[in-house]
């Protein structure tokens, strides 16, 4: 077992065997990221407040409530032998570092981070809509505009291209690695505490990229619940219902209640959620060590045809130039209402039917995807991004337009006053509309945990254009253009990374260029604040043909320490949308 580095300390193992590379992978996810491990797994345990005190308690509640741990540990035990034993090695590496860890803390990891990824928390939303305004205004927080942030990715004739966007992190969210054994030999991006490549990686002769298809698969449930029974479609159902207890760092234990109807478990008043992950406890973990010998489009394709959640967009290219664009991940048959509120869990008509909805998959010639509505995902979902994302991105390719000038494509450069102005303007309107007569029962407190994120103040922001369309007025009803005065839009929109709790550290000041509705798709929330904490968490070019010709960057590093020179030296190069080239020859990298 060997580790090596380039010039960015990017982290390249061999080793002779599957299981060896898992272990190598588990030991180096420590070394260059082992206080992020240590937080991954007590966020997926719901034990985050014993690290860092009364500010991890909101997680806290919500994990336990929501039973990850409890789904994690179920899931891992319907996997089969072999991925079971995969999951072992890459934790003994882990272990071997002296962190603790278990064999289904990879599935919690993932859990974790994905759960409040869809679209539950947008049902919460319009449940305070309909309550405050009426049902009849939901319509009117239409996100399929320029509210909606979002990836994109592309394929043409031997390449695949793209960006996700999430959060920004602190260290990064996602890890670059490469992985080598005589079975495979795959570049990718990971999420540390995870083994092997999930959602983009480049293998010798296939490459893959996804993308959020937007899909709507997790329900709310009205449940009612007297003493240990709740109401069912078929009458009084007993219910599951103890007590867990959180340790807090600085203060007492904190006791939570954990119930569970027969619908999902209750995690905010009498709210019950109902994903496909708790009801068959399977995340499609399965896919993975398929996913690293894939070698065509037809492997990754048959890979992933076990994936549950977050329900995805796939891309895949290979040398022989085909292209397929998939859907994958688990869809319920239900009730439309399911998708737009809360739904009652006594009524059958909500009740989930018996599988799940086919999932698509399409030979292309070229493909865009870009969370908007297409042929292949509106079967899955009810809001999608604008298509004006996908459609600059097609106009952008036909023009032979580079990569790395697609990636950084925008009407909104940090140094423009006159997009500042514009979206000094957008600002100023959103302040006016959310104060606006007929929204003042929006104001009204939603009753929600913090944790869920439902702000009527930023909702009314980012989807202003619906909400002014569903009031019958116009920008300028609100504000005159005229009285609107700004210096450059890289003043106010400056890089703001959610940090790792515990980590301490300055950035230098990073002006962002970019909006929510073009291809340099960072966010800020109008009428909230101007700063990017939303953005590309990732930038890569997977060249099928000539893989010495690939390419890849993240916002800051490779390391997640700040005394290492590799905590944040890609930040210059994301910043300018610049791309650092895959370095294949073993002899130009530096063993450790």
């Amino acid at each position: 077992m060997k580790v090596f580095r380039d010039s960015y300390g990017i982290p390249h193992l061999r080793a002779a065997s599957v299981d060896e590379l898992a272990f190598l992978q588990g030991r180096v996810a420590v070394a260059d990221r082992g206080r992020q491990l240590e937080v991954e797994r007590r966020r997926a345990e719901g034990l985050l407040a014993e690290l860092i005190g009364i500010d991890g308690l909101g997680w806290d509640r919500f994990a336990r409530k929501a039973r990850i741990a409890d789904t994690a540990r179920k899931a891992y035990d319907k996997l089969d032998e072999r991925t079971k034993v995969w999951l072992g090695a890459y934790g003994d590496g882990v272990r071997s570092e002296g962190l603790a860890w278990s064999d289904w803390t990879p599935l919690g990891v993932f859990l974790a981070r994905h759960i409040l990824f869809a679209s539950f928390t947008a049902k919460m939303f319009n449940a305070h809509v309909a309550r405050t305004l009426g049902a009849d205004k939901i319509s009117w927080f239409d996100a399929e505009g320029p509210g909606e942030t979002g990836s994109n990715a592309w394929a043409v004739d031997g390449e695949i291209a793209g960006d996700p966007h999430r959060a920004i992190e602190l260290p990064g969210g996602y890890q670059q690695v490469r992985l080598s054994c005589p079975e495979f030999d795959v570049f990718g991006l990971t999420f540390p505490g995870v083994p092997g490549v999930q959602h983009f990686g480049q293998a010798e002769s296939v490459a893959w990229a996804v993308t959020n298809a937007q899909a709507d698969y997790q329900d709310l449930y009205i449940e009612d619940i007297r003493g240990d029974r709740a109401r069912g479609p078929e009458g009084w159902e007993p219910i599951a219902r103890h007590v867990e207890t959180i340790p807090v760092k600085g203060g007492g234990d904190v006791e939570v209640e954990v119930v569970e109807t027969a619908r999902g478990t209750i995690i905010d008043q009498n709210l019950s959620l109902r994903t496909p992950t708790r009801v068959d406890l399977e995340l499609g973990f399965g896919c993975l060590l398929p996913l690293l010998h894939a070698r065509t489009v037809d492997d990754v394709a048959g890979a992933l045809r076990g994936w549950v959640e977050p329900v995805n967009s796939i891309l895949t290219a290979d040398t022989s130039g085909r292209i397929l664009q998939l859907t994958v991940g688990r869809v319920p048959l239900r009730d439309e209402r399911n998708k737009r509120l809360p739904v009652p869990a006594w009524e059958s008509a909500y009740t989930w039917k018996p599988g799940y909805l086919p999932m698509t998959r399409v030979e292309k010639t070229s493909a865009v995807n870009a969370n908007d509505r297409r042929p292949d995902t509106e079967a899955y979902g009810v809001s999608f991004a604008s298509k004006k994302r996908a459609e600059r991105i097609r106009e952008l390719l036909d023009a032979g337009t580079p990569h790395e000038l697609i990636h950084m494509d925008t009407t909104m450069p940090a140094g423009s006053v006159e997009a500042g102005r514009r979206a000094a303007f957008r600002d100023r309107v959103a302040r006016r509309l959310f104060d606006h007569p007929a929204l003042s029962a929006l104001q009204e407190p939603t009753g929600f945990d913090a944790i869920f994120d439902v702000d009527p103040r930023a909702r009314v922001g980012l989807l202003q254009d619906s909400v002014l369309a569903g009031l019958d007025l116009k920008p300028e009803d609100l504000v005159d253009p005229a009285t609107i005065t700004s210096g450059p839009w890289g003043e106010r929109h400056l890089l703001d990374p959610a940090r790792l709790p515990g980590l301490d550290v300055e950035l230098p000041r990073i002006e962002v260029s970019g909006e929510r509705d073009t291809v340099l798709c960072t966010s800020s929330a109008p009428g909230v604040s101007d700063l990017c904490r939303k953005g590309p968490v990732a930038r890569y070019v997977w060249n099928v043909k000539d893989r010495g010709r690939s390419r890849w960057v993240v916002p800051f590093g490779a390391s997640g320490d700040p005394e290492s020179p590799h905590f944040r030296d890609q930040l210059p190069l994301w910043t300018r949308g610049e791309l650092i080239k895959l370095v294949l020859d073993w002899a130009e990298l530096i063993e450790e």
